[in-house]
């Protein structure tokens, strides 16, 4: 075992109170060449002092833990470390807990019941810097958020009744809310994932966020996105 940290590895910390469940997880993780826990936490406090500490590249939390619950944390480490990405591993989809960790600045939201593919999927992808939701949560987002027709209607268009996104735009912020990632965006539009990624700079810009789960819940609130667009991609 190596003392110090591989370079190019995902360096991870995993906040759950139950030991069985973190020592679980950690092994699961560690058999992937590329990521690598540094850190365990029992307690939302001590992830937060963890985060501090180690300044990892994603936080694996739970919600329900001692002393300082998951959503408590979340919002001081996305605070004090904006570049620590927080995935939620939670048994929990209950929507008081699914919106406040979304609020909070939660990158991804999976329950305990997923693979352990996806999982390992999960924690490459927000730190690429991607969301990720479990279907039921994606569900409750956007049943949530989308606009009533006749507010679509009225919101939907900017200041001089043009719509704020260019089509192409629109195309990519409509991928985006059906989960694809930023390659698989490049492949189905023929673009290359640096065009991409312009273009999220673009939809983030004129929307007014910071991240694709707030880009999709903004379409949904404004009209530009309807559930109805919202199938497998």
């Amino acid at each position: 075992m190596q003392d110090e940290p591989s370079p190019g590895r995902i360096r991870i910390i995993i906040a759950e109170d139950h030991a069985v469940v973190r020592e679980g997880t950690r092994q699961l993780l560690e058999r992937e060449p590329d990521l690598e826990v540094v850190g365990e936490a029992a307690d939302g406090e001590r992830a937060v002092a963890l985060v501090e500490r180690l300044r990892p590249d994603v936080a694996i939390m739970d919600i329900s833990m001692p002393v300082m619950t998951g959503i408590e944390a979340t919002k001081q480490i996305k605070a004090s470390h904006p570049n620590t990405a927080v995935l939620i591993l939670s048994a929990y989809d209950d929507d008081q807990y699914v919106f406040a960790l979304l609020a909070a600045g939660a990158a991804g939201y999976l329950l305990k019941d997923v693979p352990s593919a996806e999982l390992v999927r999960a924690v490459r992808l927000v730190h690429a810097g991607e969301p990720v939701l479990h279907p039921a949560i994606a569900r409750k987002v956007l049943a949530r958020f989308a606009a009533p027709a006749e507010q679509a209607k009225a919101v939907s268009r900017g200041h001089n009744g043009e719509q704020p996104l260019t089509d192409r735009e629109q195309e990519v912020l409509q991928l985006a809310a059906c989960g694809l990632s930023n390659a698989e965006i490049s492949s189905r539009l023929y673009l290359s994932i640096r065009t991409v990624q312009v273009h999220l700079t673009h939809i983030f810009n004129k929307l007014g966020v910071g991240s694709r789960t707030e880009a999709v819940i903004a379409g949904l609130r404004s009209g530009l996105l309807k559930l109805e667009d919202l199938g497998e991609g």
